[in-house]
């Protein structure tokens, strides 16, 4: 074999191991810069032990203690048992999931309803049938728009149907707070819902002198449209409304009687007498003498029945 042949594959395998060791150290010390110990510290955190729905109070049975390494510890969640018992759950917690600070009301908070409404908010509840109710599929945490119908004041020919309150959060239906897991009806009588305090005096007042419909709405839909109101005149096409009376005194006092006129008879007709002529002027003369200044009455042949010649 070529003696040159040998020479160069003995220089490359050395050149090439001498690279090889150079790469393996730096790979070496890189990776054990970015390894992590093995004695990473693990944490305890309250996970639930069961789906918890809303409205419930959390009990010793719901949850439990995992360990997970402490670098993964989640934010606002729980070491202890202790912090999370009797609590209220405002949002669903599922199996396995760490009860969060935020989906708990503050101990003392009470049950079912009354931790779910935020503050400043109020929960009024409406009475419904199949048919206000949307059919039963008004369900909790849905929305809807609240239309009123009955008879305005001073307008009492017509009934008129208006939309009062738009975007109004649905809390409960009946007594659940839960919609059906299967998306099942509900027929609930009452349904009951989130609003303002101005809103709520607006709801019960609707309640208690019209009729009440609830629509239901995209609960991503957060447009408020603005309507004017439909009356029943509107239905019956080529039906025109009476002009209103203008408000005055006939209309604030009831209309008077006339009198009947006595019927004229011959014998009781009396013709009116004849006009009389007005008296002649006389002829009058003014004279002048000096600073005084009299008139004198003429006496004409005419008046006296005498004729001029």
């Amino acid at each position: 074999m070529d003696r040159r042949f040998l020479t160069v594959l003995g220089v490359s395998l050395v050149f090439a191991l001498v690279v090889s060791s150079i790469f393996y150290q730096m790979s070496a010390r890189a990776g054990g810069g970015s390894k992590k110990p093995e004695s990473d510290s693990l944490v305890d955190v309250v996970v639930a032990a069961k789906p918890l729905s809303v409205g419930v109070s959390v009990k010793p049975d719901d949850i439990k203690v995992m360990k997970i390494p402490a670098a993964g510890f989640p934010k606002g969640a729980f070491g202890k048992v202790e912090e999370v018992i009797d609590r209220p759950v405002v949002s669903n917690i599922l199996l396995d999931e760490p009860v969060l600070d935020g989906r708990l009301a503050a101990r003392g908070a009470g049950m079912g309803l009354a931790p779910v409404i935020p503050v400043g908010m109020r929960a009024v509840s409406v009475r419904v049938n199949e048919v206000v109710g949307v059919a039963g599929f008004v369900l909790p945490f849905m929305h809807v728009d609240v239309l009123v119908t009955g008879r305005p004041p001073g307008d009492a020919t017509f009934s008129m149907t208006t939309t009062v309150l738009q975007d109004i959060t649905v809390l409960s239906a009946g007594q659940t707070i839960q919609p059906d897991a299967r998306g099942q009806a509900i027929n609930a009588p009452v349904v009951t819902l989130l609003v303002t305090p101005e809103q709520a005096e607006v709801l019960t007042l609707a309640g208690t002198e019209t009729k009440i419909q609830l629509v239901l709405r995209n609960s991503s839909d957060k447009s408020i449209t603005t309507t004017t109101g439909q009356k029943l005149l509107s239905l019956y096409k080529g039906v025109k409304d009476s002009p209103k009376p203008v408000p005055g005194d006939d209309e604030a006092r009831p209309a008077r009687r006339a009198r009947p006129r006595p019927v004229e008879t011959a014998q009781s007709f009396t013709p009116a007498p004849p006009p009389v002529a007005p008296p002649p002027i006389p002829d009058q003369i003014v004279v002048i003498r000096g600073t005084q200044k009299t008139v004198e009455v003429v006496n004409n042949p005419r008046q006296n029945g005498v004729g001029r010649n």
